[in-house]
């Protein structure tokens, strides 16, 4: 596998970038959260990052006026271990370089599906990704190796914060993970040995392993 550029043809069938919006205030508040240094952090919403001008613009334009949270995921990550989709599309600025792990939720088969069919994409710091709500991804992984990121993610209120208990009627459900949170996890993941459903099969990627030759 390959990784390839967001800017290529390849990434439309996954999303778009978002293009107009003053990023300057909102990168700079990023860099003052929380990084550590084994595995990452997400925060589904933070103050800080929502008084800055473009969570209001996404709000009121993007999303269309839908309440909005804007919180982080930062830290280092070089695998894949889950994939997740939501009822919405989802957006990533990142601060530093990172690399997203990317399939169709077309592809799955009867609850699973083949990491092999899985692509992997670098976005350069700085940029704005709108990913789908058809679009399986996960964690942002290190753009660069052992560099470590931080990314400002939008996401309609309340999402991936506590579901509400209920009895599961059909085979999806078995999926939903988080409040407006369906997640497919690699047998071989720590979400896997936390009860999560099981739906990835093959490799559980390694993106220190893929070749680089892309340029952003």
């Amino acid at each position: 596998m390959t990784i390839q550029s967001v800017f290529s043809p390849a990434f439309a069938r996954y999303g778009q970038i978002l293009e107009g919006y003053d990023l300057q205030s909102l990168l700079e508040a990023l860099k003052a959260t929380e990084k550590p240094m084994n595995g990452t952090v997400y925060v589904p919403s933070d103050p800080l990052l929502e008084r800055t001008g473009v969570f209001s613009a996404l709000q009121d334009g993007f999303y269309g006026g839908m309440p909005l949270q804007m919180g982080y995921c930062n830290g280092f990550n070089a695998k894949l271990n889950c994939l997740e989709y939501h009822r919405s599309s989802e957006v990533n600025i990142p601060a530093d370089d990172v690399v997203l792990l990317l399939a169709p939720l077309q592809a799955l088969e009867n609850g699973v599906l083949s990491t092999a069919g899985v692509e992997a994409f670098l976005v350069p710091a700085g940029a704005a990704v709108e990913l789908y709500a058809t679009t399986l991804h996960y964690a942002p992984c290190d753009g660069r190796p052992d560099a470590g990121f931080r990314v400002a993610i939008a996401l309609p209120k309340g999402t991936n914060t506590q579901k509400r208990d209920f009895a599961a009627k059909t085979a999806e459900d078995r999926r939903l993970w988080a409040q407006n949170k369906w997640l497919l996890a690699h047998p071989d993941s720590p979400e896997a040995g936390q009860g999560a459903y099981v739906g990835l099969c093959g490799d559980n990627i390694t993106v220190s392993g893929l070749r680089r030759n892309t340029i952003c």
